[in-house]
């Protein structure tokens, strides 16, 4: 990948996009991540308003630190950033309260991890609504429309993509040719929807290298049947979430009358 060419790609994408839209810029939720902190910085780098949001929801110090110190990486670096805090734990602990109990807890765990994300979305939403801002999303390529790992109408509910056509390790890339902060970079990937240290590879059952090579596999039209060992399994895994995930990936399905039952 030409890193610094793709780079300018972007941002003047980020630009032509804004200004055909008529906004004043950006928001961007900024966790600590990787993909968030690339994408806060190429959305800094077009020059327009860029609002960073940090939105703790029980979260663990060391990602609070991350996101903090790349914010303040990015407003020493460019005079049209700005940030804002959002403590959501509040907010979040007091819609538990008044949630029903259910008996499977692990359903419940879920339900509560994208809730998180979605209480974020409608903050992000909320300013916004305020400034004039497009909501900038931080899905990669892999996570987006390879497994769909992240939230329906959570951090899967943005306004633009600027990263979502690049693979987990083509966003490093870009990291290192922006100088974003070594402790993001060196960080394992994790969604911080749990209140706990779980990575992402915890969850997915591979990791991000394994799954770029699976989606290229399944591009190519390979079968499971073309692998061995950990290969195949990871292939499995992909397969699976992929499949799983397709109702976030695919439009939403309309029920289209008949014109003559109309």
């Amino acid at each position: 990948m030409q890193v610094e060419n793709v780079t300018d790609y972007i941002v003047k994408w980020l630009k032509d996009y804004a200004t055909n839209a008529g906004v004043k810029g950006f928001v961007v939720g900024v966790s600590g991540g990787i993909d968030s902190a690339v994408t806060s910085t190429l959305c800094a780098k077009t020059g327009f308003p860029t609002l960073c949001l940090e939105m703790p929801i029980h979260q663990a110090e060391s990602q609070v630190n991350r996101a903090l110190n790349h914010i303040s990486w990015l407003q020493k670096s460019f005079k049209n950033v700005s940030m804002t805090q959002v403590n959501l734990t509040p907010v979040f602990d007091n819609l538990i309260d008044v949630l029903p109990d259910i008996e499977n807890e692990d359903d419940r765990f879920m339900a509560l991890a994208n809730t998180r994300a979605r209480l974020r979305m409608t903050s992000l939403y909320y300013f916004a609504g305020l400034d004039g801002l497009l909501v900038a999303g931080t899905g990669n390529k892999v996570e987006d429309f390879g497994v769909g790992f992240y939230t329906k109408y959570g951090d899967g509910g943005v306004d633009l993509s600027p990263i979502a056509d690049l693979m987990k390790s083509e966003v490093y890339a870009i990291a290192r040719f922006l100088g974003v902060n070594q402790d993001i970079q060196k960080a394992a990937p994790t969604d911080g929807l749990w209140g706990d240290d779980r990575t992402d590879e915890d969850q997915l059952g591979a990791s991000y290298d394994e799954l770029e090579w699976a989606m290229k596999a399944q591009e190519a039209g390979k079968e499971i049947a073309d692998f061995t060992g950990r290969q195949q399994e990871v292939y499995k895994i992909y397969l699976r979430l992929n499949k799983a995930n397709l109702h976030k990936m695919n439009p939403i399905p309309v029920c289209e009358i008949p014109e003559n039952l109309k």
